[in-house]
C-alpha cells in the first residue's frame, strides 16, 4: 500500500513539495491506526478504491509549487473503475456521474465550454487545482465507508497547509460538508467561492448560475496566474 512508511520519513510516496509539510503526519497516532484499519479490511477479503498507487494522485499532479485552486470533495466514487485519486474525477472513458455532469452544464452555461463525455479531470488537475477528496478510500459499492478512520484529519492539515503558507488560492466549496471543511481557510489571503453542491438533488439551490468557473480565472488573472482551462478534451 501507498501508506506503508518505514522508520525513515523520505520512504513516504508523496509528490516533495507536499512532502515537506505533511511527512510528520505520516508518524503520527492516527495515521499508524488509519493503515491498520486499511490493512484489515485487505485482509477481509474487501475491495478499496482508488488503487494504492493513486491514493495521493491528486498531489501528484498538483505539486504544492503549483497549486492555485483547490475543489473540496467528499469521499471517492465507490463504483468499479470509477475513482482514480481526483475528486469528482473518473477513469478515461467512464461516463461521468451526474454531480460531474451538472458541473459541465455549469461551465456551459458559465463560459460557453460545452464539454465531451469525458470525466478524467487529470488535465484540470495539472493545471494547479487540486481536486482534493476529505476521505481518499473507500470500501466497494459501500459510501462513505471509511469515513471517520482518520482521513478526515489529515485532509484538515492539508487546507491548514495551503491556507497558511499560500496565498491568493481560489478554494471551491460545494456543498455543506465542503463549507464546513473550509472553516478554517484565512479569507482575508484567499478567495472562497461557495454554493450547494452539484449534486441531482441540490444542483439548482444554488450551484446553477453560481458563475464560479468565471469568477476563478478573473481573480487567477488579477492575481497574475494563469487562468484555467476548464475544457476537458475527449479522448
Amino acid at each position: 500500500m501507498t501508506l506503508e512508511v518505514s522508520q525513515q520519513r523520505r520512504s513516504v510516496k508523496l509528490e516533495e513539495g507536499w512532502k515537506s509539510f505533511l511527512e510528520l503526519e505520516f508518524e503520527k497516532n492516527y495515521m499508524k491506526s488509519l493503515r491498520e484499519f486499511l490493512a484489515a479490511e485487505k485482509k477481509k477479503g474487501k475491495v478499496i478504491f482508488p488503487k494504492g498507487e493513486n491514493i495521493f494522485r491528486s498531489f501528484d499532479l498538483a505539486p504544492f509549487q503549483d497549486v492555485k485552486v483547490v475543489i473540496l470533495g467528499q469521499d471517492p466514487y465507490h463504483g468499479d473503475g470509477q475513482a482514480h485519486g481526483l475528486c469528482f474525477s473518473v477513469e478515461k472513458g467512464v461516463t461521468p456521474p451526474p454531480s460531474l455532469q451538472n458541473i459541465y452544464k455549469e461551465i456551459e452555461r458559465d463560459l460557453r465550454i460545452k464539454n465531451s463525455l469525458e470525466g478524467d479531470l487529470s488535465s484540470w488537475a495539472k493545471q494547479g487545482l487540486l481536486l482534493l477528496n476529505s476521505v481518499l478510500t473507500v470500501e466497494r459499492n459501500h459510501a462513505a465507508s471509511h469515513a471517520g478512520q482518520g482521513w478526515e484529519t489529515f485532509t484538515d492539515k492539508v487546507i491548514e497547509v495551503l491556507s497558511e503558507e499560500k496565498e491568493n488560492l481560489v478554494f471551491l466549496l460545494w456543498g455543506n460538508y465542503a463549507k464546513t471543511k473550509g472553516k478554517k481557510i484565512n479569507r482575508k489571503k484567499h478567495l472562497v467561492l461557495e454554493s450547494s453542491h452539484p449534486s441531482p438533488l441540490s444542483f439548482y439551490r444554488g450551484f446553477l448560475g453560481s458563475s464560479h468557473f468565471s469568477k476563478t480565472n478573473e481573480y487567477l488573472k488579477a492575481q497574475g496566474k494563469n487562468e484555467i482551462n476548464w475544457c476537458v478534451a475527449s479522448s
